[in-house]
């Protein structure tokens, strides 16, 4: 795979930045993308063989999309891990950020289990575009079914909402503004209200979940072992059921994610300097930069977008790209 060029590389770490994040699974398109363009794209691009030089090339690009999570995310990682570090010396749990470590902790225990279990097998005999096509389309029936399912679930305590000014000043030692007056329609201002959507608040409200909660929430990131599932589209789904709002869902898959895919990484960095990336070192720098960028203005995107929007939109994405990709592949 030497000759693997800097569009290639590019094109896919971008591609990788995006979907690993964005609700519609980065390993299914790292499949998808190479068979639908064909040629030496698809030779070049294979992630089902077993010593294909492209499992390298994906480790700089997981690296890289776990550094803009921790860039994006530093302040929270700041705190969760000096609470990790102040529960271990001081023997207890305490304050949220300590009690929100060991949540991220617990749930992501399942995840790893699996994924050193089953890998392998995953990817070598479904990481074919075929099935990738067909995991995508289930894909967007799960984002389609938790967003509907939504609707009926009552929301839980952890669920987004308005913590108090003191709470979180008293916690981290920063004052937490509040919203000027807003006119009414009469022209009289309403009452000052606390700004909830803090990144201090935020992570005190997933703090609060039960543990059990929190490690059905980490555990759904087994399905997107299979190439087609989305890890941050099936943990939002199953936030969402257990009584997240959609901006508190996303944020705790982002978190639990980061961890994850850092680890996912870093324990095959001895392939990228291996024989496996011999050759394509400057590419997998190339597409990483390029994986980097695009992940971090993923995730600013999205930590927005769902403040007020569902995943819905991801669901007919979804189901129209690996329809469409199945009837191709399965015609041509």
């Amino acid at each position: 795979m030497g000759h693997l060029t800097y569009l290639e590389a590019i094109v896919v770490g971008a591609f990788q930045g995006v979907t690993e994040l964005f609700p519609v699974s980065s390993l299914g398109h790292s499949v998808l993308i190479p068979a639908l363009v064909g040629g030496h794209w698809a030779r070049d691009l294979n992630v089902s063989a077993p010593e294909s030089p492209y499992l390298a090339f994906i480790v700089g690009l997981h690296v890289a999309t776990a550094a803009a999570l921790l860039l994006f995310f530093w302040r929270d990682w700041v705190r969760i891990l000096a609470g990790f570090a102040r529960s271990v010396r001081h023997r207890r749990v305490r304050d949220p950020f300590e009690r929100l470590a060991w949540l991220i902790i617990i749930a992501t225990i399942p995840v790893g289990v699996a994924g050193l279990a089953l890998e392998h097998l995953f990817r070598t005999t479904l990481g074919r575009p075929t099935p990738a096509a067909a995991f995508l389309i289930a894909n967007g029936v799960i984002l389609y079914t938790g967003e509907r399912l939504r609707r009926r679930t009552p929301a839980a305590p952890a669920g987004r909402r308005n913590v108090e000014p003191a709470a979180v000043a008293a916690t981290t030692g920063n004052p937490v503004p509040t919203r000027a007056p807003a006119p009414t329609q009469t022209g009289q201002a309403r009452s000052a209200e606390p700004t909830a959507d803090s990144g201090d608040a935020a992570d005190i409200r997933l703090a609060r979940l039960p543990v059990g909660r929190a490690t059905t929430i980490g555990a759904a990131q087994i399905l997107a072992l299979l190439p087609g599932i989305s890890r941050s589209g099936v943990t939002m789904v199953a936030g969402l059921l257990r009584g997240l709002s959609h901006e508190d869902a996303a944020r705790f898959s982002f978190l639990l994610a980061t961890p994850v895919i850092l680890a996912a990484g870093l324990l095959k960095i001895p392939d990228l300097f291996g024989p496996l990336g011999a050759g394509i070192h400057a590419q997998v720098l190339a597409g990483s930069l390029a994986s980097f960028a695009s992940a971090y203005l993923a995730v600013r995107y999205l930590t927005r977008y769902f403040q007020t929007r569902t995943l819905t939109p991801f669901a007919i994405y979804s189901l129209l790209v690996g329809a469409g990709s199945l009837i191709y592949l399965t015609l041509r």
